[in-house]
């Protein structure tokens, strides 16, 4: 008789049994129409490094959901793969590199995409051992990544038949851009933080009554170099006889317009507000109503591109220096301490930079409808219920959302030019020739998609979609 040891020793036992449990198929799931099927869609964890607690903890509740719905009878699936997490794991590789005394544009795309392939095929399959070691029950027969074949398949099938649809497009709108990863990011990367800065209050002189001024208030006084108009509100009574009015805009030379937009909330601040359509959202939304034009000021590394003293600073240091020179013109009124909430990139930290920029969106209103009559409807439910809420104001305030990045590692958009005429054709396959020049001189889009894309696909591009498979249906 063997004496049971006084200490658990797992090495002895879990790598024993799970192999066992992985040989004898105790896992895998088939199509069986005698039984009802029960599914759980793993969340893919993404390729950058190790499982944390969070995973553990997730993975742990789906493996008590699944081993409990198979004892009770079920064919119990639960879909296993790993996310390729575009932007995460290109700063990852781009720091591997780099300790490496390698530069990303020094290799190339192509080469740079086989570092990150070699960085997938190590960092994968040791977060799907980490999951082993956990012991989940996950299908593993069917383990899937994001861009392999058949996930990729369904990302261009969507993508070129919602650009069909119209619901993708190519247009210059603003975006959050990141200067230190040098991409654009949706809005739910973008994290909003409480930072200690300043109200800077400026004095615009009006055209022909030089003794005159409109005071404006503002936290970023560098993005004045990109002031096209200055609005206040038309029920403003102390504003009104200057709409339609010209104001010297400091600094630059350049007159623009006071316009009359209900955007303005006349009892926050001075009542008047700079317009910077290239550089802050609802700017840019004043600015299409009035046919403002938009003049981005910063380079992509968020040095200021506007000619003159100041381009080549950095953001920040043209901030100093553009208050100095305020002050001693006399333009600069007071400076006053203010709170403000701050977007930064939830991925390094960095203060994002609104900007207009050329990039590729989808349409949401149409898109969120279903999803809100789905929590309106009763058929969707929260818990806690106060999430709902949550849920409900993000969708009814939802904005176009920007799906294309400036990285190597990912699903590339599938949009061909012809390097002839300019023609722009979207298709799952290189054109051969350019449908309108007939030209064979094409290039595809440089851009890829954003990560989430693929991720929202996931539930059934991992079960054969778009091909009709009897897991999909």
């Amino acid at each position: 008789m063997k004496e049971l040891e006084k200490t658990y020793n797992p090495a002895d036992i879990e790598e024993r049994l799970y192999q066992k449990w992985l040989d004898s198929k105790y896992f895998h799931a088939e199509v069986n129409k005698n039984k009802k099927p029960f599914t759980i869609v793993m969340p893919p964890p993404n390729i950058t490094g190790q499982l944390h607690m969070g995973h553990a903890l997730d993975n742990t509740m789906q493996d008590i959901l699944i081993r409990y719905k198979r004892m009770q009878g079920f064919e119990a699936l639960w879909q296993p793969g790993t996310d390729h997490a575009a932007i995460a794991t290109e700063v990852k590789v781009i720091d591997k590199l780099k300790s490496e005394g390698v530069d990303k544009h020094d290799l190339g795309r192509d080469k740079f995409l086989e570092k990150a392939w070699e960085w997938k095929e190590d960092y994968g399959s040791r977060i799907v051992k980490q999951l082993h070691k956990l012991g989940s029950s996950a299908d593993w027969d069917r383990e899937r990544f994001t861009m392999d074949e058949g996930c990729s398949d369904a990302v261009l099938e969507v993508f070129t038949k919602l650009y069909e649809k119209g619901y993708i497009y190519k247009g210059s709108r603003i975006i959050n851009w990141c200067p230190i990863c040098q991409t654009s990011i949706s809005d739910a990367e973008v994290e909003h933080e409480e930072q200690d800065g300043f109200f800077w209050h400026i004095n615009y002189p009006i055209v022909g009554e030089e003794d005159r001024f409109v005071e404006i208030a503002t936290t970023r006084p560098e993005t004045m170099l990109g002031d096209t108009a200055v609005a206040v509100n038309p029920e403003d009574d102390r504003y009104k006889e200057l709409i339609g009015k010209m104001l010297k805009l400091p600094l630059t030379g350049r007159e623009i317009p006071v316009v009359a937009d209900e955007y303005v909330d006349k009892d926050f601040g001075t009542g008047c507000v700079k317009i910077t359509p290239a550089h802050d959202p609802n700017d840019f939304e004043v600015g299409k109503r009035h046919n403002l034009e938009e003049i981005c000021i910063m380079n992509d590394d968020a040095t200021i591109s506007a000619p003159g003293k100041y381009k080549g600073m950095d953001r920040y240091e043209a901030r100093k220096v553009i208050v100095a020179d305020l002050e001693a013109q006399g333009l600069l009124v007071k400076v006053v301490p203010h709170a403000h909430n701050v977007g930064t990139h939830d991925r390094c930290g960095t203060t994002v930079e609104p900007m207009v920029k050329p990039q590729w969106f989808v349409k949401m209103d149409e898109m969120a409808k279903p999803a809100i009559e789905a929590l309106q409807s009763g058929r969707l439910k929260f818990v806690p219920e106060s999430f709902g809420k949550t849920y409900l104001h993000w969708l009814e305030g939802i904005r176009d959302w920007c799906i294309s990045r400036q990285l190597w590692w990912g699903h590339r958009i599938p949009a061909y030019y012809c390097e002839e005429c300019g023609e722009m054709t979207v298709a799952k396959t290189t054109p051969a020739v350019c449908p309108k020049c007939g030209s064979t001189h094409l290039h595809q889009d440089e851009d890829t998609l954003d990560t989430w894309f693929s991720s929202a696909l996931w539930p059934f591009s991992t079960l054969g979609w778009p091909e009709k498979t009897p897991e999909f249906e």
